[in-house]
């Protein structure tokens, strides 16, 4: 796929581009079906697998958060003025989207303030949501 896109952007010959095998640890070049096998104790070896283990690393690491970040968004974040803190209080205090609308407006105010309970029932009131 690299190598794809190097040669849509005419880089392919500017820029060295390799694969290498997890298991045996074998170099593959563009369009050569025939690894080069590298002394397992070299020190070049060494450098281009700590080189694919930080990119899998990164990869991972962005796909995570990428993944958290959207499973923690809830309608709570289109409400103009409420805050990340504000919805972790409720959170905290309530779990749930559903309890926060199953549980009196009171409750809610004595945890975030009667101007932000207010505006959390009347939007989720407006856009009549259900869980």
């Amino acid at each position: 796929s690299a190598y794809r896109i190097l040669e849509k952007l005419n880089l392919s010959k500017k820029i060295a581009i390799i694969g290498i095998a997890k298991r045996l640890e074998e170099i593959y070049f563009p369009n050569d079906s025939v690894p080069l096998y590298i002394d397992k104790n070299s020190e070049s070896l060494k450098v281009i697998q700590n080189a694919r283990n930080e990119a899998h690393r990164f990869a991972i690491t962005f796909h995570r958060n990428k993944r958290s970040k959207s499973a923690t968004k809830s309608i709570l974040n289109e409400i103009p003025g409420i805050g990340e803190k504000t919805i972790q209080k409720l959170l905290g205090n309530f779990k749930t989207l559903n309890n926060i609308q199953r549980i009196d407006n009171n409750k809610i105010a004595e945890v975030i303030g009667n101007d932000k309970a207010k505006k959390i029932r009347e939007y989720l009131r407006e856009s009549e949501v259900t869980c």
